[in-house]
């Protein structure tokens, strides 16, 4: 007979894995693996780096471990967002508070505010100013702020909700160079114009006619962190007027974008007056943002 008290019970952390795995695969979910692993890990503390050596060994998990992985499983088969489910989004070096409310920061987003930090990193002024309009989590701007040390850099979010999720970030990575400002980027810093190095933003830019393909954007990202109108740049176009208001001359405007927007945004600029307009592509070869001088 056993008796073993339940919550003792070990299973191989193995099996839980491939059970994961198959729970989330076949519920359509991309990465099934990855986020088989992430789960695992969140529930018991440990990187898929360290999860991976207890697999080797033959390393179990207990009962109560168990029932609480089948829990999160269970939330992200019905396409949750896994960072929702973690309460913690990779960003660069960085790892951000997010959930509901708040844009989820994507891997493609590190590569515009590489942009924007290469652009911050080569302005001549020995504290250049970074502006990051429509901050969400505080994605960019903590990164620019932390990566480029000698600059000051404000984070603006006019989103009570997302907000919430910016102050976090800030108050937890503790950048003394970063100054939040709750407000609309359409008029946000006046005592700035004329003095900033680099503006970027990754603002709203889905058309409203187009329903994002993932569930996990469509039901849970907010609805103004997505959509920019008909065509999807009206933001844009409100992003083009206050940067060229706020920075120098010769300084940098950054903007993450769709990847069939660069044609318009340039058309955006170019009646703007802005110069050297040059657009960029991801790592998937799609383009996806579009820089330009002052």
């Amino acid at each position: 007979m056993d008796t073993t008290p339940p919550d003792d019970r070990a299973r191989p952390l193995r099996a839980l894995r491939d059970e994961s795995v198959s729970t989330l695969a076949a519920a359509g979910v991309p990465d099934p693996e990855v986020d088989a692993e992430l789960l695992i890990g969140h529930v018991l503390g440990l990187s898929r780096g360290a999860l991976h050596a207890r697999m080797v060994v033959g390393g179990e998990a207990g009962e109560a471990d168990a029932a609480a992985l089948a829990g999160l499983v269970a939330r992200r088969a019905g396409r949750e967002p896994l960072q929702h489910i973690t309460g913690r989004a990779p960003f660069r070096s960085l790892e951000l508070q997010v959930g509901p409310g708040v844009f989820v920061p994507r891997p493609e987003t590190e590569q515009v505010a590489q942009l924007a930090i290469d652009a911050l990193g080569a302005a001549a002024e020995s504290a250049p100013i970074g502006v990051d309009l429509g901050a969400g989590t505080g994605a960019i701007a903590l990164a620019l702020a932390t990566e480029v040390p000698h600059a000051r850099v404000w984070a603006v979010e006019k989103s009570a909700e997302a907000f919430v999720w910016t102050r976090r970030n800030v108050a937890e990575v503790g950048a003394p160079n970063l100054e939040l400002v709750f407000g609309d980027l359409a008029d946000a810093l006046p005592e700035l114009d004329g003095r900033v190095a680099v503006v970027v933003s990754n603002p709203p830019y889905v058309p409203l006619r187009e329903l994002p393909r993932d569930p996990e954007v469509r039901r849970h990202d907010p609805e103004t962190a997505l959509y920019g109108g008909a065509d999807g740049l009206d933001v844009v176009r409100v992003l083009s007027r206050r940067a060229f208001a706020l920075l120098r001359p010769g300084g940098v405007l950054v903007i993450e974008h769709g990847e069939e927007q660069s044609a318009p945004i340039a058309e955006i600029l170019a009646a703007d007056g802005w110069r050297a307009i040059a657009h960029h592509r991801d790592l998937t070869t799609r383009d996806r943002a579009t820089t330009a001088v002052r």
